[in-house]
């Protein structure tokens, strides 16, 4: 009923009744052209076909409504992704300065060994150094001794020699061969 009205409402609102001749005259093309447009909706309406274009746009928006679901799990799929990916960054992010901390620690660690491997190699080369003073130094108090009592037996011998008598030099060979006789046995 609503139809219809809305219907005559729309036929008596028309332009064709402003125009004075009989609107209901088929030389009228108004009202052949009314004729026509209510035959026209009247065959879409008979074939379904608001129905049909209903139908249509009703599966549209489905597809379009699925489509949007499928883009906001997708979209929460990618938040998720990235929350985890975020994640795994700031654990990589602090593996990371676990490392470099453990290396400046290493490398301060072997700093020390080193300054302390450098002490107890100079400690030794310079113990090796006053080891080869000593011995030097023994070695020049044994060739200056050596050079004295060579220089005092000489000296000795010549004195010995000047003051020496035959029968002298003989008792001193005598004495000498009973003291080294003495000491080797």
């Amino acid at each position: 009923m609503r139809q219809t009205t809305t219907f005559l409402a729309v036929v008596a609102a028309s332009p064709a009744f402003a125009a004075g001749d009989s609107f209901f005259s088929l030389a009228n093309t108004d009202f052949v052209v009314s004729i026509a447009f209510l035959l026209f909706v009247g065959v879409l309406v008979y074939y379904k076909v608001p129905s049909l274009l209903g139908g249509l746009l009703d599966k549209r928006a489905e597809g379009i409504q699925s489509e949007l679901d499928e883009a906001r799990a997708l979209r929460e799929e990618a938040q998720t992704l990235l929350a985890s990916f975020e994640r795994k960054q700031l654990e990589v992010q602090e593996q990371a300065d676990r490392i470099v901390a453990a290396a400046k620690e290493g490398a301060a660690e072997a700093a020390e060994q080193a300054k302390v491997d450098l002490a107890k190699s100079i400690e030794r080369r310079v113990q090796a150094a006053e080891d080869q003073i000593d011995s030097a130094e023994a070695r020049a108090v044994r060739q200056v001794r050596d050079e004295a009592i060579r220089i005092a037996v000489d000296a000795a011998g010549e004195v010995v020699a000047k003051d020496m008598k035959d029968t002298r030099a003989a008792s001193l060979i005598d004495e000498a061969i009973d003291t080294v006789k003495a000491k080797l046995h």
